[in-house]
């Protein structure tokens, strides 16, 4: 009796090791709890175990993890990643793998994606393009560097165009007078510096299903552009034209080669003025000459100097802002649908998608062009309102890494100042046939074992692998109640096998009593 109380006390002791270890952990970010599993025994002879033998006690056969899951709780810290499912993070330190289903993460120094002990979370990582590149895990290292500019190449745009729609009576069309088109729309696009360009698109209905399309850039920025240069034009023009005024409203009357000397000296100091400042604003060669145009009469200059009160403005809208030009024409089916079949047909042939040019101004150091092609796919026009749908570009500014998450695929999206958003990389998830057969590190980690099998990896979300989810983490899936239950039900089979002890002890002393 004294080999099955000294064993019962020995089972009694580890299992309160390990309720001990459960109740220190509990509060221990992916601890998993442990459990006693005991074996009895049994004294083994040449011929075998006799069926009324006594055993001889107890023994620990093994002590079982318990891999069910953790509640999961929010936290603060964006890089805390818990696993709701199946499936460990895999880490890399010093060279080692390891298996953890502790999330919380926080970046070192290169970028790298590290736990509180410095192993390297592992991921497949991404191209230029943020196109997933799969292959064998390797530690993930966020790449915080800038996304740079592209220049627009490429719009989609889609429109419903109003069939009860009539066209304009005021013609032809002039984008400065919105009663010449039916509808304007504006799209961002950018140059090869990345800088912003707003490409105006206007529609201006000719027949029933037929649509002529005009675009522009934006002529706001010229006028930005051109600040310095108009203030000074504007005030060299309003002396001027109080000189010209001082002449021919002078008393007595002035005949005509005073007034024509006037208006020749009024233009003489406003053209060039104007014409410095649309150079310095980047001004196409057309826009220029349109400009120089408004001083080269006398009679036409003495027209605008007599009419407007401050011709800076009229020269600003006349000749600094880019005209809109016809880019294609668009046909709709008796079905509200485009016909690219009937748009071959006309003179000259259309086609989609339509080439825009854009000029754009060449002072930031950018290319003086935007060439897009601009497909109009998907466009429509039904009954109703004329209505705008989703339209797209390809081009981008440059934007610097404001923050990232991972999605529950596991995906690490970057959010950039631009408002553009690209995956940065994917975590892996590892998993076993065997969890049971997981080889414990301490530190929250397990490894490979020969019980375990070799690790599948899969992406989270996919087979037995459990998704991911950010700001968030796994916590210890220990009982606390279960647990100090279970330490008093440990306490009295300590109590009991030391009891039986304690009798045979007394058995024996009263056999050496007897005479």
């Amino acid at each position: 009796m004294f080999q099955q109380g000294l064993s019962g006390l020995n089972g009694a002791a580890k299992s309160l090791d390990i309720i001990g270890n459960n109740i220190a952990n509990a509060s221990t970010v992916g601890f998993k709890g442990s459990q006693a599993q005991f074996a009895d025994l049994y004294a083994n002879s040449l011929n075998g175990v006799s069926g009324n033998s006594a055993g001889i006690g107890v023994s620990v056969a093994r002590i079982a993890q318990q891999f069910t899951q953790g509640n999961i709780e929010t936290s603060a810290n964006p890089l805390d990643i818990s696993i709701n499912g199946g499936g460990f993070f895999r880490t890399v330190v010093n060279g080692a793998t390891q298996y953890s289903r502790n999330g919380q993460f926080q970046l070192d120094k290169n970028g790298g994606l590290i736990n509180a002990q410095g192993a390297q979370l592992t991921g497949y990582l991404t191209n230029t393009d943020g196109v997933i590149l799969q292959g064998s895990p390797v530690p993930i290292t966020i790449d915080s560097s800038d996304l740079k500019p592209i220049e627009t190449s490429k719009a989609a745009l889609q429109i419903n165009l109003s069939s009860t729609s009539l066209a304009p009576t005021k013609v032809p069309f002039n984008a400065l007078q919105p009663e010449t088109y039916n509808k304007q729309t504006v799209l961002d696009v950018f140059d090869s510096l990345g800088g912003a360009h707003a490409m105006g698109i206007y529609y201006v209905k000719t027949a029933g299903g037929t649509w002529d399309v005009y675009a522009s850039n934006d002529g706001v920025a010229v006028e930005a552009k051109a600040a310095g240069q108009v203030m000074q034009a504007d005030q060299a023009v309003k002396d001027a034209r109080a000189a010209y005024l001082g002449v021919i409203n002078g008393s007595p009357a002035p005949d005509g080669p005073t007034i024509l000397a006037a208006q020749q000296a009024y233009s003489a100091v406003a053209g060039p003025a104007l014409l410095a400042a649309a150079q310095a604003a980047g001004a196409s060669q057309e826009q220029q000459d349109h400009l120089t145009s408004l001083f080269t009469a006398p009679t036409d200059v003495g027209a605008i100097a007599g009419n407007t009160p401050d011709l800076i403005d009229k020269a600003l809208t006349a000749g600094l802002t880019l005209p809109a030009v016809k880019v294609g024409t668009l046909v709709f089916n008796t079905s509200g649908e485009l016909s690219l079949a009937d748009m071959a047909l006309l003179t000259p042939a259309q086609s989609l998608p339509f080439n825009i040019v854009l000029p754009i101004f060449p002072d930031n150091g950018s290319k003086l062009n935007l060439n897009i092609s601009t497909d109009f796919t998907g466009s429509t026009q039904y009954t109703g309102t004329t209505s705008e749908r989703p339209s797209s570009q390809n081009g981008q500014s440059s934007g610097h890494l404001e923050r990232f998450a991972a999605g529950a695929d596991g995906v690490i999206l970057g959010q950039y100042s631009n408002g553009k958003a690209r995956p940065l990389a994917q975590i892996v998830l590892a998993n076993f046939a065997s969890v049971d057969g997981l080889t414990p590190l301490g530190n929250n980690a397990w490894a490979e074992s020969a019980s375990s099998g070799p690790p599948q990896i899969g992406s989270p979300g996919e087979g037995k692998m459990g998704a991911l989810r950010s700001q968030s983490v796994e916590v210890s899936n220990v009982d606390l109640t279960a647990e100090l239950v279970n330490m008093i039900t440990a306490q009295r089979v300590y109590q009991a096998n030391a009891q039986t002890i304690k009798t045979q002890d007394s058995v024996l002393q009263t056999l050496v009593n007897l005479r």
